[in-house]
C-alpha cells in the first residue's frame, strides 16, 4: 500500500500509547511512519478512570487520550505520519523490509514494523480457576460505569484495575463482591480495607446463567468449603492475554519480547511482557523501539 508519501521508515500497529509515542519519536527524527489502529487512538485509555502513576499531572485516562490523539493530529498535518484505520491481522519480513497485512487483504510495507497491539480482556473459559459455559464472556470491570452494576455484583478475578475502578469511582457505595484466586493475593493487598469490597479466595469457580436473568457463581475455596452466590451483575477482572498477530514470536506465555523478533520487526507497550504492564512504561518502550530502528538502520546505512 502507498501512502501519501511513500513507503514509510516504520509501520505501527496500535495507536495505545506505545504506538503513538513510537509515532511521535519517529516525528522527532524526521522518519515517516504509518500508524494502524482499528478504533480510537488512545485505546485502553479511553476507558480508565482514574490514573495516579503518570507523569504530568494526568487523572484520568481518557483526557491523556485526548492529548495523544492531539499529538497524532499534528504530526500527521507535518507530514511525519498518515494513520490508517483498519484491523492488522499479521506481520512479516524479508531480508529488506517488513510489511503488515490487514483485514482487507492489503499490506503496509515499510522499512520495519513496530507492532504494539496490547493485550485482551481473558474470558472466563480461558482461566484455569473457572468452568464457564462456551461463549459466556462478561464485560471486563475496567470498562464497566457505576451505572452499569444492578443488583448483587460480583467481579471475577483480583487483577489490579480492581483498585484503579475503586479509585476511580470514591463516591460509590456499591457492594463487591469479589472471587479470585490465591495467585491474586498480592494484587487484592491494596483493596483490604475498602469497605465496598468483599473478598473470597477460591480454588475454583462454576457459572451457571440463572433461570430469572443474572448468574449463580459456585465457589469452592482454598479451605474446601462450598458457597453459592446469587448474582445480577457479573464483571470479569481476570487479567490479559497478548494481542500478538501471527508472525510474531511469542514465547511460551504468549508474550512477545522484542529481543525474540526477527530483523524489521519490533515490539512495544503491553504486548513485550506481563510484568511491566503500565502506560509509562509502554510510552517508553514505543519510544525506545523508534531509536532501536533508527540506530540499526544507520548501521546498515553505513556498513
Amino acid at each position: 500500500m502507498s501512502t501519501a508519501f511513500g513507503d514509510p521508515d516504520l509501520v505501527i500497529v496500535g495507536g495505545g500509547p506505545a504506538g503513538c509515542a513510537a509515532a511521535l519519536m519517529a516525528a522527532s527524527l524526521g522518519l515517516r511512519s504509518v500508524l494502524i489502529e482499528s478504533n480510537d487512538i488512545g485505546g485502553r485509555l479511553h476507558v480508565i478512570g482514574a490514573l495516579s502513576n503518570v507523569p504530568g499531572d494526568w487523572t484520568d485516562g481518557p483526557s491523556l487520550a485526548k492529548a495523544l490523539a492531539r499529538d497524532i493530529q499534528r504530526i500527521q498535518g507535518s507530514g511525519h505520519c498518515t494513520v490508517i484505520t483498519g484491523r492488522a491481522v499479521a506481520v512479516s519480513a524479508d531480508s529488506q523490509s517488513a510489511s503488515v497485512t490487514l483485514a482487507d487483504g492489503s499490506a503496509v510495507t515499510g522499512n520495519a514494523v513496530i507492532a504494539a497491539t496490547g493485550v485482551a480482556s481473558i474470558a472466563p473459559a480461558e482461566a484455569g480457576w473457572i468452568s464457564a459455559p462456551a461463549g459466556l464472556d462478561p464485560a471486563p470491570l475496567w470498562r464497566a460505569r457505576p451505572a452499569d452494576l444492578k443488583g448483587r455484583t460480583c467481579v471475577l478475578g483480583g487483577d489490579r484495575p480492581l483498585g484503579t475502578w475503586l479509585r476511580a469511582h470514591p463516591d460509590v457505595q456499591r457492594q463487591l463482591l469479589v472471587v479470585h484466586p490465591a495467585t491474586d493475593d498480592y494484587k487484592v493487598a491494596e483493596v483490604q480495607q475498602d469497605s465496598r469490597v468483599q473478598l473470597r479466595r477460591a480454588r475454583h469457580a462454576a457459572l451457571t446463567p440463572a433461570p430469572g436473568g443474572g448468574y449463580i457463581v459456585e465457589v469452592e475455596g482454598v479451605d474446601g468449603s462450598a458457597t453459592a452466590y446469587a448474582c445480577d451483575t457479573l464483571l470479569t477482572n481476570i487479567g490479559n492475554r497478548p494481542a500478538a498477530l501471527p508472525g510474531l514470536t511469542a514465547g511460551e506465555d504468549g508474550y512477545c519480547p522484542s529481543e525474540s523478533q526477527g530483523p524489521f520487526i519490533t515490539t512495544a507497550g503491553d504486548l513485550r511482557s506481563a510484568r511491566f504492564q503500565r502506560i509509562v512504561t509502554a510510552q517508553g518502550s514505543g519510544a525506545q523501539a523508534v531509536l532501536s530502528c533508527y540506530y540499526s538502520t544507520a548501521v546498515r546505512a553505513t556498513a
